[in-house]
């Protein structure tokens, strides 16, 4: 089979299948793994599919959402980078409220025995991580939990965000850009996601580089209502300007 043939049928597995995996096709062409990566990279540059950790979906799912355990590995490297920057912006005493997703919770795990905070969270793996912390007041909101994100949504989330008032958000996004603003593949997340920005007098936005110029179905909010965007590295000097530009101050670590 020749290479455009084989992207062909690549093309339509995703297209089938909501997604492919490296080693699944790299055992159905019986080619090597580096091979079917070429074949994905050349769909991505064609615009055809999206590279994903470990494969590839079909460009058009706006909606794809990669499991806990998939996001916790992508990007390891550069979320540390973004959490230990974030510990700047940690105020000396006041109230956080810690988003749900795999940055922010490296925030969280990070954040100094001897700091005396109050925070609200909506994400379970983050209030396991908190809840020995000695100097944390903790606050668990409640609701439906997702089990993709193990993040509680819907009226009780959103009651509980329309009645407080905190110093800090750490908010995550699955994208972010100055067109589309803020968005994740998940109405009621970005629902509360929107409560969260609204109860927060700061707003602070950690996403790795990977994130910039990504477009999901539901959008929460525009970009500048970012006080501070924590990112690192990969994201361009150019890109970084643009963004100060529009208000929004910029952190590359």
């Amino acid at each position: 089979m020749y290479a455009p043939e084989r992207q062909q049928e690549i093309l339509r597995l995703a297209r089938d299948g909501g997604r492919v995996d490296v080693l699944s096709l790299a055992e159905e062409f019986q080619v090597t793994a580096e091979t079917i990566r070429r074949d994905l990279k050349a769909l991505d540059r064609a615009g055809l599919v999206r590279r994903v950790h470990g494969g590839a979906i079909p460009v058009g799912r706006l909606d794809f959402e990669p499991d806990l355990a998939e996001r916790e590995s992508t990007a390891a490297d550069e979320k540390d980078r973004v959490a230990k920057a974030a510990l700047a912006e940690l105020p000396a005493e006041g109230t956080l409220i810690l988003d749900a997703g795999t940055t922010v919770a490296r925030l969280a795990a990070a954040i100094p025995l001897e700091s005396r905070l109050t925070v609200v969270t909506h994400s379970l793996p983050i209030a396991a991580r908190l809840a020995d912390h000695p100097g944390i007041q903790l606050h668990l909101v409640g609701g439906r939990v997702r089990h993709r994100t193990r993040a509680a949504v819907d009226a009780w989330a959103l009651r509980a965000y329309g009645e407080i008032r905190a110093d800090v958000l750490f908010v995550a996004a699955n994208g972010f850009s100055a067109e589309h603003g803020l968005t994740t593949p998940d109405l009621a997340e970005a629902a509360v996601k929107r409560a969260a920005v609204a109860a927060a007098r700061r707003v602070v936005l950690l996403a790795d580089s990977s994130k910039h110029g990504q477009e999901h179905f539901a959008r929460f909010g525009d970009l500048s209502d970012v006080d501070l965007l924590i990112t690192d590295s990969g994201l361009s000097p150019e890109d970084a300007a643009a963004i100060e530009r529009g208000g929004t101050e910029v952190v590359r670590a």
